[in-house]
C-alpha cells in the first residue's frame, strides 16, 4: 500500500493540476499553507459540479468576500445571486449558515478535525474529510467519485455502487499515508480526473499501472459497476414573465425549504407530472412565448413560458417588481434564466 501512495505522490509532485484554491507541491515546499476558507469554499462549490464550472465562481467569491467573516456578514440575497447558475442551491444556503457558525462559534477559524467539521451546516463525511486532509493534513479518508473509480479499478472491485462504497472507502483508507495525506488525496482525485477517467482511461501513462488488478484482469474500463438507474419522471409547469412599462420585472423569492429554496425567481405554478392550472401572478394580456426544458437530479422539467406587458400601477398577487437595472438573467437560477431570455426574445 505504501508503494502505491509513494508512486502517486511522486507523480503528483510533477503533474498536479493548477487550481485557484490549491496550494501545489512547489508552493508547499516553499512554506505556503492551504487556506481552510478556500478549501471549504471550493469543496462546497465542487459538489456535483465540475472544476471548469466552479473556477470562475470561486474567483468571484474570494474577490468579493476574501474571508469567511466577510461572507458571513453579507446579505443572503447577495450571496444567492452570486451563486445563481451553479446549481444545487441548498449548498448556497448552507454556505451562509456554515460561515456564520464558524464566525460566531469558532472565532472565524475552521475546526481542524473531521469530527468538529461534521458539526457545521452543509458539511458531510466527504467534505469533512477533504477539508481535514487538504487544509490541515489530517490522515482522513477522502472518497469522491474519482477516488471510488481509482480504488475499484486498482483492486478489481466488481460489486456495483453504491453497494461497494464502504469497501472502496476501506481500501482508500489503507492507501492514505500518515505523511502528506492531503497531497495524497488530491493525487488520487487528479489521477481519476485526468488519467483513470470514466471512459477510455489512459492506462499506458498511469503511475500505478503495475499495481492495477483491474487492468491485469482486462476489466478496468468497466469499473466501477453501477446499478441500473431508474428513468427520471417529467414534470410540467408555467412560468410567468411580467414586465412593466418602465422595464421592471416581477420576481419573487422562493421558500427557504424545497428546490431552489431562497433563490430569486420568476413566479411559477407548482411543478407536477400533469400540467398545472394557469394562475398568473397579476393581471395582464398573457401570451405563451414557447417552452424551456431543464433537468434536475431527480426529474426533467418542461415550463410553458408566459409573458405579458403590464401597467405601471399593477399590484401583483405575489412577488415584487424589480428595477430593470438591478437584475439580469445571470442573477437567476438556470431554469429561470432560460425563461427570462426566451421572454426577452418573444
Amino acid at each position: 500500500m505504501r508503494e502505491v501512495s509513494a508512486r502517486l505522490l511522486d507523480w503528483y509532485d510533477s503533474a498536479a493540476r493548477e487550481m485557484p484554491w490549491r496550494v501545489g507541491p512547489a508552493d508547499k515546499a516553499a512554506g505556503q499553507r492551504p487556506d481552510p476558507y478556500h478549501v471549504w469554499l471550493s469543496e462546497i462549490m465542487l459538489q456535483q459540479t465540475t472544476v471548469a464550472a466552479v473556477t470562475a465562481y470561486f474567483r468571484r467569491f474570494v474577490s468579493r468576500w476574501p474571508t469567511v467573516g466577510a461572507l458571513a456578514a453579507e446579505a443572503d440575497e447577495e450571496v444567492m445571486k452570486a451563486w445563481a447558475g451553479l446549481g444545487y442551491y441548498a449548498r448556497a444556503r448552507n454556505l451562509l449558515k456554515c460561515a456564520r457558525v464558524v464566525v460566531a462559534e469558532h472565532g472565524g477559524r475552521f475546526p481542524d478535525t473531521e469530527a468538529a467539521l461534521l458539526t457545521l451546516p452543509g458539511i458531510g463525511p466527504y467534505t469533512a474529510a477533504a477539508i481535514a486532509s487538504i487544509a490541515f493534513d489530517r490522515q482522513a479518508t477522502v472518497l469522491d467519485g474519482n477516488v471510488e473509480r481509482v480504488m475499484a479499478r486498482l483492486h478489481a472491485v466488481e460489486e456495483p455502487l453504491p453497494d461497494s462504497k464502504e469497501a472502496l472507502r476501506a481500501l482508500a483508507a489503507r492507501h492514505t499515508p500518515v505523511l502528506r495525506p492531503g497531497d495524497h488525496a488530491q493525487a488520487v482525485m487528479d489521477l481519476g480526473a485526468t488519467i483513470c477517467t470514466p471512459r477510455n482511461p489512459a492506462c499506458g501513462i498511469c503511475p500505478i499501472l503495475a499495481d492495477c488488478a483491474g487492468r491485469r484482469a482486462g476489466i478496468a474500463a468497466e469499473l466501477p459497476r453501477k446499478r441500473p438507474k431508474k428513468a427520471k419522471p417529467t414534470r410540467h409547469g408555467i412560468v410567468y414573465v411580467a414586465r412593466r412599462g418602465d422595464g421592471a420585472i416581477l420576481l419573487e423569492t422562493r421558500p427557504d425549504k424545497g428546490l431552489l429554496g431562497g433563490m430569486l425567481a420568476l413566479p411559477t405554478t407548482d411543478w407536477a407530472e400533469t400540467p398545472a392550472a394557469d394562475t398568473p401572478p397579476c393581471a395582464g394580456q398573457w401570451r405563451s412565448v414557447g417552452e424551456v426544458r431543464h433537468t434536475f437530479t431527480h426529474f426533467h422539467l418542461i415550463l410553458d413560458v408566459r409573458a405579458a406587458s403590464v401597467a405601471e400601477d399593477t399590484i401583483p398577487a405575489r412577488g415584487t417588481f424589480r428595477d430593470k437595472h438591478s437584475i439580469t438573467a445571470t442573477d437567476l437560477p438556470t431554469v429561470f434564466a432560460k425563461a427570462f431570455r426566451l421572454a426577452a426574445k418573444g
